[in-house]
């Protein structure tokens, strides 16, 4: 088990934040209460931070580094190099911990005699023993190199696996994985309402499942319904459906971050800074 706190501890707080995004950098600057952000690992270049990131740091601002590309929950060890360069990343920022994803990425390569793969998508682990098994193993790695905690996110999909590839429900699964690796967990409550619509399952029984303290936070984020598929754009406005299963995780448990993503089609500052209003009425309507 990991043992490596960073700076938020076991029960510190991050409070309330925003993806860090370019097109945004000015709007953030100005949004009242925002206490940190979170930025994609992969976009930023330790030595050439950008200025506005830079002036958010200057301010107290805590940064988060979110990673997109280590594919953990494929077959291969994880990259040597990806895990330095997220560890690059994490020094640079100060950070007090670093997110990745329960995914896999790239498939294929010398080991299977196939062309390397390279989805461009972050696709889903089945939820057999077998691949927990591998999952826990890449985590451990990834530990023993990151210098501060790690934290995992649930992610959306579009569809279920085949019979035989579902062994764990998906609270069981994270539980299993929590326990063994002692990983924290991201969660975010938009890809629980995406794998509501696309593959029935059902939020509240994942929540039940969860080891709740393990929560280093939340995502929130905006989707969009079409011919009854839930596409998890990060271009549309938080529904009222996403907002209900923060409610029924804030009814549970305190989370110590809560965070608004927002990667295209980007609104005005006071659209975002009523989003983030509507999260925080959850928060403070649906204590435990």
């Amino acid at each position: 088990m990991n043992e490596k706190l960073g700076t938020l501890g076991t029960r510190g707080t991050l409070g309330t934040g925003i993806g860090w995004r370019p097109e945004i950098a000015d709007a953030i600057e100005g949004l009242p209460g925002i206490d940190w952000v979170e930025v994609v690992a992969e976009n930023i270049c330790p030595g050439h931070l950008p200025e506005p990131l830079l002036r958010l740091r200057s301010r107290g601002i805590t940064v988060v580094p979110h990673g997109v590309a280590l594919g953990l929950g494929g077959a291969d060890r994880p990259d040597p190099a990806r895990l330095s360069a997220l560890a690059e990343r994490a020094e640079a920022l100060g950070s007090p911990l670093v997110t990745e994803h329960i995914a896999f990425v790239r498939a294929g390569g010398s080991l299977t005699g196939t062309p390397r793969l390279e989805a461009g998508h972050l696709l889903p682990v089945p939820r057999t023993r077998d691949a927990l098994d591998v999952l826990c193993e890449n985590v451990r790695i990834a530990q023993d190199t990151l210098p501060v905690p790690l934290a995992l996110e649930n992610i959306a999909a579009l569809l279920a696996w085949p019979d035989g590839y579902e062994e764990l429900s998906e609270g069981a699964f994270l539980a299993e994985l929590v326990e063994r690796t002692g990983v924290r967990l991201l969660i975010d409550v938009a890809n629980l309402h995406t794998n509501r619509v696309n593959r029935g399952e059902d939020p509240a029984a994942a929540l039940d499942e969860l080891p709740l303290d393990a929560i280093a936070y939340v995502h929130v984020a905006g989707g969009v319904e079409r011919d009854g598929v839930w596409h998890d754009s990060h271009a549309h406005p938080v529904s009222q459906p996403v907002l209900d299963v923060l409610a029924e995780l804030r009814a549970r448990v305190e989370p110590p971050g809560v965070l608004l993503e927002r990667d295209e089609d980007f609104p005005s500052a006071g659209e975002l800074a009523a989003e983030l209003a509507a999260i925080r009425a959850v928060l403070e309507a649906h204590s435990v």
